[in-house]
């Protein structure tokens, strides 16, 4: 339980030091976004199983305060990363990140979804990891969404709990006519599907 006199303390930016994608980053996080102590194990997952070509566009869809686009984008200069979510805090995290890491290949904005995005046929890689609580008709219109925003032969690659695996499976199939388990682990599974 927290006092009173905790709470200013509680409101001031976490940070952590991590190593993804042979870059050192430094993140600053605040409570109330997803996993503010630490980079979470899906996404430590995720990481040591992505390949980026260095001049790929790519897409970190609900990107938080942006473990994900900021790897790609520090570890691969010539890469234009575009980073979205729906969460301002996240958004404003994101790019307090990349200004932070000296990061300006990288740029997050509010988006809920492709709302926002406005790219057709352009992005090489969308990347996710993707919500647990994603319903069906949200991932669908996710998908297609994703499928438009991609260039042909363009790859999206979701890194989500276990107990997803064959959603995303049977999604990725029906919307792009296939699916590759990239690895799974013990609580996590990387899914990939090409246009």
């Amino acid at each position: 339980m927290f006092t009173k006199k905790d709470i200013p303390r509680l409101k001031q930016d976490l940070t952590i030091q991590t190593n993804l994608l042979g870059a050192n980053l430094t993140l600053k996080t605040r409570w109330g976004v997803f996993s503010p102590r630490s980079i979470d194990d899906g996404t430590e997952l995720f990481m040591k199983h992505l390949k980026i070509a260095n001049d790929d566009k790519c897409l970190d869809l609900g990107c938080g305060y942006g473990p994900i686009g900021l790897a790609v984008a520090k570890s691969s200069p010539q890469t234009e990363v575009h980073m979205v979510d729906k969460d301002f805090v996240a958004v404003e995290l994101s790019n307090i990140n990349a200004k932070l890491n000296h990061i300006d290949n990288a740029q997050a904005y509010l988006s809920d979804t492709f709302l926002s995005v406005n790219k057709t046929n352009y992005f090489d890689q969308i990347l996710s990891n993707a919500p647990a609580k994603v319903g069906r008709e949200q991932l669908s219109i996710i998908l297609y969404d994703a499928y438009d925003a991609l260039k042909s032969g363009g790859r999206i690659t979701f890194v989500t709990i276990n107990g997803l695996k064959h959603f995303i499976k049977d999604n990725f199939k029906s919307v792009f006519g296939n699916y590759k388990k990239l690895k799974q682990g013990q609580k996590y599974t990387i899914s990939q599907a090409i246009k």
